[in-house]
Order: structure tokens, then sequence, then C-alpha cells
């Protein structure tokens, strides 16, 4: 009989710290016990506080383990498991001020980090075995498959999308019920659904984690897409850079096809729908939807096609398709069982339900959460986030990937939805927030984002791959200290006509993280070139070393590390640093271990 369930992350900020090593010693230790029937060990996905990794969890009392070494196992299996002992200096338990529970019943849903998330895309990442489709079953998966082949028309399941008010959760935020209804108003011969898990944004992790923890979600709204479209053939377009990810669709995929929830007549309604993986070599152009499907195709994938016609109209393989990410399909199922008015109840006038971010950057809790839409940045950085490490303040919020632009501190009560965003300057994207603190230079932000954009550019059209390669050589000249204030003028200006011009939403939205700082921090670029200082330290032409003479003890330390030998002093002298010869590559301050040398 079993008493106890141990769960093991397996998404890949666990995996990457050693979890898959500690299932292997669970399993050991557990047998060494006698305790291998009483005491079963699971696989799940990401629980979200990915910076506290590797995570055990142990049910049915719900104690969260964290920061999970290979010497911590055997105290874990006698003392919790064989004593029913938790050992408390392994519990996260950090609980908001007003929960008094003692350490056995806090729940995880009353730390900070959880208590105001609400959970649907991610609703079973860290509460089941993703390579176990009975688990997804027992979670009420596949039953609104079969509630919408055997209870509703094609038209009802997307009359039910557009009364829920959910927008695609990639980018743009179209209408998903809107989408699906001009592709099911298209008469073809074949149509197709598609899925794109192509997630390239620097710092975004949303849906491989979705995929890793959860993947029959999306194989169930695939389907349910199908139908309601008319299609019978569904292709998922995932980044090989996700092993796990991969593996476990591949797992799902074969299990569906056993289970006969994929394939040929579907729960007996004459209904086929299949999927097939297709793999894509991390071209971010690809997170298009034409240029994905020119990949798929196996055509060069790199490369949008010109729209008009849509994708609704004529797609992969000319056929009337439709496109969204993991996390728009994840909230399908839940739509379908719980009703449109049930979503709508949350989120905001025009953005409802919820949406999850990987928050990242200068933040105390990285990892993967999902809110209500309205929820304010000041909540999602200082509650759930914990706010600020090393007691820095918080600067601004790049939101939107490379396609985004950065929100000031001055709006940190801004609400987030898709309007309050592209109203200040940025946008939601697919759900990357990174947090940066005083220590940040804001041009060097844009300047980070726009190699991306430079690097990642398909290079089709002359606004995109000729503009941003300008914009970047002009930026370049800001952080080196070369600059005019014509040259200000000369960006924002570029920024205009490369959004205006190109092809893609890789080249219209490339400029936002340039023209949002210019806007919001524009005090910092004119310092820049007025001043030639670099506000944040960080812009290394721009930066002069210093010796303070009351913290210096003459240890010569700094001197023997310094490679263009700029440092000149005395045995228990202070030193003193020429600045003519100084290569500012920081070597001196990493030396100095009384602090004494410091930049501006």
């Amino acid at each position: 009989m079993i008493r106890a369930h141990v769960l093991i992350c397996g998404g890949t900020g666990c995996t990457s710290s050693g979890s898959v090593k500690l299932q292997s010693i669970f399993a050991s230790q557990l047998e060494e016990k006698g305790l291998s029937d009483e005491v079963k060990i699971v696989q799940t996905g990401c629980f979200g506080l990915c910076a506290l990794g590797p995570v055990v969890i142990v049910y049915p009392d719900g104690t969260f383990y964290s920061r999970v070494t290979e010497k911590d196992v055997p105290e874990i299996v006698e003392e919790h498991l064989l004593k029913g002992r938790p050992v408390e200096r392994l519990v996260y338990n950090d609980v908001a001020d007003d929960v008094k529970h003692s350490l056995k019943e806090a729940s995880l849903s009353d730390t900070k980090f959880y208590r105001s998330q609400k959970r649907i895309a991610l609703r079973n990442c860290g509460v089941i075995n993703p390579e176990d489709i009975n688990e997804y079953i027992a979670m009420d998966g596949y039953r609104a498959l079969g509630k919408v082949l055997t209870e509703m028309k094609p038209q009802d399941v997307i009359q039910c999308l557009l009364d829920s008010g959910l927008r695609g959760r990639g980018g743009g935020g179209f209408p998903t019920g809107l989408k699906w209804k001009f592709a099911a108003a298209n008469e073809a011969d074949q149509k197709y659904v598609c899925c794109n898990a192509d997630e390239g944004d620097p710092g975004a992790f949303m849906d491989r984690s979705v995929l890793e923890g959860d993947p029959h979600v999306v194989l169930e709204a695939m389907a349910i897409a199908g139908y309601a479209i008319g299609a019978n053939q569904g292709y998922i377009y995932v980044r090989a850079e996700y092993p796990i990810a991969v593996k476990r669709l591949q797992i799902a995929i074969g299990q569906a096809r056993e289970t006969g929830l994929l394939g040929k007549d579907i729960f007996g309604t004459g209904f086929d729908f299949d999927i097939d993986i297709r793999l894509g070599a991390g071209a971010f152009v690809c997170g298009e939807e034409t240029a994905l499907m020119n990949s798929i195709e196996g055509k060069r994938g790199g490369e949008p096609r010109p729209r008009p016609p849509f994708p609704a109209v004529k797609g992969l393989f000319e056929r009337p398709t439709i496109l969204n990410n993991v996390e728009t399909y994840a909230n399908i199922p839940q739509i379908i069982l719980n009703g449109a008015e049930w979503f709508a109840s949350m989120g905001t006038e025009k953005s409802k339900g919820t949406k999850v971010f990987a928050l990242g950057g200068k933040i105390n809790h990285t990892g993967l959460v999902e809110i209500p839409m309205g929820t304010t940045l000041r909540e999602v950085v200082e509650e759930i986030g914990g706010g600020i490490p090393n007691g820095k303040k918080f600067k601004a919020a790049q939101t939107g990937g490379p396609s985004g632009g950065c929100i000031p501190a001055s709006l940190i009560d801004t609400p987030i939805d898709y309007d309050n965003l592209i109203a200040i300057g940025s946008m939601m994207g697919s759900g990357g927030l990174i947090v940066m603190d005083e220590d940040n230079c804001m041009v060097d932000i844009a300047k980070f984002f726009l190699e991306f954009t430079v690097d990642e550019s398909c290079g089709k059209c002359t606004p995109c791959r000729v503009g941003t390669r300008k914009l970047l050589e002009m930026l370049n000249k800001v952080t080196s200290g070369n600059a005019t204030m014509e040259d200000l003028d000369k960006i924002e200006e570029l920024c205009q006509y490369i959004k205006a011009g190109s092809l893609c939403g890789l080249g219209q939205t490339a400029p936002n993280p340039v023209l949002s700082t210019l806007h919001y921090f524009r005090d910092e670029y004119e310092a820049h070139v007025k001043e030639k200082r670099c506000p944040a330290g960080v812009c290394k032409n721009l930066l002069t070393y210093f010796i303070e003479a009351d913290k210096c003890r003459g240890c010569t330390a700094c001197a023997r590390a310094c490679p263009a030998g700029a440092i000149t002093g005395a045995i228990k002298q202070p030193h003193v640093i020429d600045t003519a010869k100084c290569l500012k590559c920081g070597a001196c301050m990493a030396k100095c271990k009384f602090g004494a040398i410091y930049k501006k």
C-alpha cells in the first residue's frame, strides 16, 4: 500500500541541477529502508520555483523541500519517510505574513510565490507524471475532447472560444476563436492545425515547461481545434534545443495513439486526427507563423511569406491552417470543461484569463508564474518574485523579449494586460519578464536585444537586414562615447523606418527596446553622449577606475594583476592607477580584498 508520494521535479532547470540523480538515490535509499512498497517516486514537470531547485515535494503532507542535494536524500528518507519528521532545514516555508500555520500545516499554496497565482495553463505542471497518460486522464484529461466530439458541434466550440475572450498567448494577442472561425469558414480538401513551440525569446521558457510537465494538454487541445475547423492532421513545431520536451511529446503522442485518443475514429465518433512533430533548428524568425510553415514544408525556414493571404486562407501546404502557441492550447480544455463565462470572469475587460510569465533577471525568486490578467507589475516583482536582491532598487522590467520594451519604475503599478503594455511602449509577447535593477545600463540593455535581432534576422527585407545593423552601429557609438545629440534623433528616426518597412513581425518590432529606453531613460542616453559617462558603470569604454587611498593597504595585489602595468605604488603605501594606460578590464577590482578600487 502506497502511503506517501515523493514528487521530484523533472523540468530542465532541476534536471540540470541533478534531479535525475536524486531519483536513483531516493530509490536505493527506500529499498535499503524497506520502504519501496510504501513510498512512490514520481517524476513531474516544473513546479515554478526554478531558483530553488532541485525541488522535492512529499505528499500527503505537501512538504516542499528546496535545493535538495544528493547528501540530503538519506536524511529525508530516514527522518521524514521512515520516522515522520520533516527535515526543517530543507523546507521552503516563505509563507505570507497573515498565514499562521505550523511547519507541517503550511501548504505550497500559502507561500508568497504561489499565493497570488492562478494556475490554468500550468495546472498539471509539477502535479502529474508527464510520461504517464493515466495520470493526465485522472486529472480530467481528454474529457474536454470527449465532450466536444459527443455533445458539441464545430461551431459551438468556436463560439465557446469567442465568448471566453481567449487571445493568443504567443505575441500579438489575436482572438483565438476568431482565428479558428476564419479557418473553419474556408472550404478545402485538407486543413491543418499547427502548434508553435519554437520559443526563442531570451529568458523565456513558458512553452518548454508546459511541454515538459503536461504534454497531453497540447495534444488534446489540438484535436479539439482539428474538430472545430475540419482538420485531421496536426504538427507541433518544437525547438530541437528542448530535448526533454521533445522526448515527452514523443512519449505522449505514442501513448495517445495506443489509447485511441489520436488516430482513427476517436471515441467511436468517426473523427480522425493525428499529430506529428517537426524539429526547429533554433532560428528565432521561425516563431513567425509563415516562416514556421515554410520550415515544416521542408523549405528554407528562416524566411517569412508576405501576408495576405493569411494562414487561415492559405497556410501550410497552401491549405487553410490555424497556428497557436503552446500556452494558448493549454487553456482550451479547461475552457471547454468549465465554460466560457468561467474563463471570462478572470482578467480585464479586453484581456481575459491568466498569463504565464518566465520571471528572471535581478529578482529573488526566478521561475515560472501564472497570474490573472490585470495583476500589477509591482505585485509580480515584490510579492511573487520576492523583490530585488542585495537591497538594490527596481529600475525596469522588460517584457515581450526582443520585440518588447522596458517598463520603468515609475510605471510599476501598471496592470499587466495586452492593451496596457502596448500603451506604454512594450508588449506581452510570449511571456518573458526580465527584471533590472540600478546596476543595469538601459542603453546596454537595448543594445543586447538589438544584437539578438541582428543575429536572428533572415535578411529577406532591406529595412530589417540593413536597418537593424545600422541601428546597432549607432548604439555602439553611444556606448563608446562617440555619439552626438544629433545621433539620438537619427536613432529614433531610423527606428520608425524599420517599424514601417519590415516584412514580418520580427523586423517591425525590433526597434521597440530602443524606442522604449529612449523614451523612459533618455537621461542615460544623454549622459553617455554629453558627459561621456555610463551612470550604471556598465559600458566599458566610458569607465574610469580609481583607488581610494584611505582603503588601500599597499598589498600590491592589484598591481600584480594589472596586465597593462597601469598601477604603481610602494609596498604598504596607497597605489595609483594611470588612467591613460588602464585597459578597463577590471582585474584589479577583482583582486582587491579591501574594496579600495571603484569605477565610475
